[in-house]
């Protein structure tokens, strides 16, 4: 054990690291999951000064880190006394330095602490042990509302799962990462991390630590950082590298030389929200691809290194398939620097501008050629175009295919963007979408908002439900003859229809899908649009002929295309039948 007495406290910074040896080697720890994780991550993000304080709930936490070799470990029993002392340890080196304490007001006494190391900027791991959230505010013993107890005084604050599934160990591993990577992120500082204890506490089963994630961050990337150059000798060790762009709302070109490097070494995938930011010709219909392939072939098309920029994707099977399929890296570049880990997989942040980024490593990319962007290009070029009879989808086609060009695209959510990614957008169509929560709300109204500043066209395709929640946005007169509204209405909630395993009564059918026979013609034309009634092909084409010509109008347009939604669906399912074939 390494648990020094005090007077053996100021030989501590002399000691020789301790090593594993006979001794440790019929040590057990505790068998909750979350302290394993914490304890195994501690050590990878190199805390290895550990103050102690005694209690019952915190014990599984202390016996696994006391009898672990890694640890220098201290024993203080005033946990106020204790932190400040942590602070101390930290101070000699710059090393971050923990303190451990039980449940309750055991905590509250570390709080001075915490303010001291907030200002001062001292990298501080405060780890509490606690009740599980059941029995808070129970009159249950030693316990109160213990996460965020410091409020912003700490960097980061964590409340771990206790891990009953897979899920759970990934969530609470992120949760991990995310407060220890705080410690030196913009300045030092202190974080917290709460660990909820069940009882039985005295389990000592575990043989050992297990293996974990471990999530790095890099703030840029500086050529004279030696840590800078094992990034790009791992990225150049992989033979199968993908970069996904997420939505982006600009358009980014890249310069000849920068595409020309870029574009051979990477599958890169994106969708209509991403707009131009690739260098070259992305994947866009991988959607439908990793529903149509075979597993034999899908396999082939995993990524050993993932690299992703910008925001939401909507292909919920991609999120699938690599999830599923994890790669052996994934690195997320942003300017912030935040943890995204959408796959399930993320190892490393890198905290710079993405294109930035792109254009630094392109020439450093060794000169050698890969196969898997080739296997992707393949796998996906020879997709059938959709072609739909009279449908929502079918609405979306024509008009994606018959844009003018210059114009903005925007997108309602739920099933309209998805359908839009069926069909290839034309040259110079810039596309919106309010993805950041993915809500039905306020489409609308941001759509109006960005055609009043625009000098192009702005064609808007809706769902009827999110056209009718948001009805306030045409209450106001701030817009013009620009503005272009698609309205798709087949009577409710559509996409509600199209999930599978969802059965519904007719009662709760009309409250999930608030289903109507509500028309927008009277609103429309009261608020000073010309309005075309659409119910089949014929009216379909004559209609998209008008609404979307280039020239001048000097009214805005709503476009409202009647629909059957269970045929919508049956179409759509078709549709996706035939890919499998």
């Amino acid at each position: 054990m390494n648990v020094f007495c005090p007077t053996d406290v100021i030989f501590a910074e002399k000691a020789i690291e301790p090593s594993h040896d006979n001794a440790n080697k019929y040590i057990m720890y505790s068998d909750k999951k979350n302290i394993l994780q914490l304890v195994a991550l501690l050590i990878e993000h190199n805390v290895k000064k550990i103050v102690l304080c005694p209690g019952s709930r915190n014990s599984p936490i202390v016996h696994t880190i006391a009898n672990h070799p890694f640890f220098f470990c201290y024993p203080v029993t005033d946990e106020r006394s204790a932190a400040f002392f942590a602070i101390g340890l930290a101070l000699h080196g710059g090393s971050p330095a923990a303190v451990c304490c039980t449940s309750g007001s055991a905590l509250l006494n570390i709080h001075p602490a915490v303010s001291e190391a907030f200002y001062q900027q001292v990298p501080l791991v405060v780890i509490s042990a606690d009740r599980p959230g059941a029995w808070i505010g129970q009159m249950d013993g030693q316990t109160l509302p213990q996460p965020g107890v410091f409020g912003s005084l700490v960097k980061k604050s964590v409340n771990l799962p206790e891990i009953h599934t897979d899920e759970d160990e990934w969530y609470c591993n992120r949760l991990i990462n995310e407060a220890l990577l705080e410690l030196n992120h913009h300045g030092k500082g202190p974080v917290h991390i709460n660990v909820p204890i069940s009882e039985p506490l005295f389990r000592f089963t575990a043989e050992e630590l297990p293996k974990v994630r471990v999530i790095t961050r890099y703030q840029g990337l500086n050529v004279y950082d030696r840590e800078y150059t094992g990034l790009i000798e791992r990225l150049n060790n992989y033979n199968r590298r993908m970069i996904v762009a997420g939505q982006m709302n600009l358009i980014y070109l890249f310069e000849k030389k920068y595409s020309k490097l870029l574009y051979k070494h990477f599958a890169w995938l994106t969708e209509h929200t991403g707009n131009k930011t690739v260098p070259g010709i992305p994947v866009k219909n991988f959607d439908a691809a990793l529903y149509a392939l075979p597993e034999e072939k899908l396999e082939k098309m995993v990524p050993d290194l993932l690299i992703t920029y910008g925001g939401h994707i909507v292909s919920k099977r991609l999120k699938q398939f690599l999830r599923k399929h994890p790669p052996r890296e994934h690195w997320h570049v942003s300017l912030d620097g935040e943890v995204a880990d959408l796959y399930g997989s993320l190892t490393t942040v890198i905290e710079m501008d993405p294109f930035e980024f792109l254009e630094k490593i392109a020439y450093l990319l060794e000169n050698r050629t890969t196969e898997f962007p080739r296997i992707w290009e393949n796998n996906t070029r020879d997709l059938p175009q959709p072609e739909f009879g009279y449908s929502e989808m079918a609405a979306i086609g024509a008009l994606i295919q018959s844009l003018p060009t210059p114009a903005s695209l925007h997108l309602g959510n739920s099933s309209t963007i998805r359908y839009a990614q069926l069909y290839t957008l034309p040259e110079d169509v810039e596309v919106c979408c309010n993805r950041g929560t993915s809500g039905i709300e306020g489409s609308l109204s941001t759509a109006i908002g960005y055609s009043v500043c625009s000098d192009k066209l702005n064609f808007v395709v809706i769902g009827d439900l999110s056209f009718f929640y948001d009805m306030n946005a045409l209450w106001n007169t701030n817009f013009g003859c620009n503005l272009r509204i698609l309205l798709l209405n087949n009577g409710g909630g559509e996409i509600f229809q199209a999930l599978p395993g969802l059965k519904m009564e007719d009662k709760t059918h009309r409250f999930v899908t608030a289903t109507h026979k509500t028309s927008a013609k009277g609103w429309a034309e009261e608020r000073g649009f010309d309005y075309f009634s659409v119910h089949n092909d014929g009216e379909l084409t004559d209609a998209m002929a008008v609404f979307t010509q280039s020239t001048p109008h000097n009214r805005p347009m709503l476009m409202e295309v009647f629909t059957d939604a269970s045929e919508d669906v049956r179409l759509l399912k078709e549709y996706y039948h035939q890919l499998k074939k």
